[in-house]
């Protein structure tokens, strides 16, 4: 069974993301899933990260079959939330003022997947991951936040901190090379 990995990504997270996107080793067995907080119209994140590794990139779509060694980015407007081997899209209310929000994403993946579930949670404003993170390590996963002096916009992380005990603060770069070695 490969591992999950599930990431909130807000304002100040596009470079941590290139990072940790291009830090993926050629034969990743992990399937990461990404809820960027961004404007509606925006489509660019899959084709801007494919440029950056071997694995497939692409925005999810709904029922979609969960692989590994791919990213699965939550298109605009759209909640992602994982169920077993499959991918569930909805457009319902917005979570802590967000659509796409990291929370549904992080809950769903650790009520489905418990232990193989690893959350990240990156610079943003707003508390979103936070909650879902606390679930993350209650069903047996991991939590990694980015380090507060790292995030361009500590927010988020700090709200982490706050929700539960993070397993580790990492800067961008130790992120990345985390996620790696859970890819190899």
């Amino acid at each position: 069974m490969h591992p999950i990995i599930v990431v909130a990504a807000s304002s100040g997270s596009l470079t941590p993301l290139k990072q940790i996107v291009s830090s993926l080793p050629r034969s990743c067995r992990a399937s990461l899933f990404i809820a960027l907080h961004a404007d509606p119209n925006q489509r660019i994140l899959p084709a801007l990260l494919s440029a950056l590794t071997d694995a497939s990139v692409l925005h999810a779509e709904n029922a979609t079959r969960i692989e590994p060694g791919h990213v699965y980015v939550a298109p605009p407007d759209h909640h992602m939330r994982l169920e077993e081997g499959r991918i569930r899209l909805d457009q319902e209310p917005k979570v802590n003022f967000a659509r796409p929000a990291a929370d549904p994403l992080f809950i769903s993946a650790a009520e489905t997947y418990r232990e193989r579930v690893v959350g990240i949670v990156l610079s943003g404003y707003g508390n979103d991951g936070a909650e879902g993170l606390r679930i993350i390590k209650e069903h047996g996963g991991s939590a990694l936040v980015q380090d507060l002096d790292d995030a361009k916009v500590p927010e988020m992380p700090y709200a982490a901190l706050n929700a539960d005990h993070p397993d580790a603060f990492l800067t961008a770069e130790r992120l990345a090379e985390r996620i790696a070695a859970l890819c190899a």
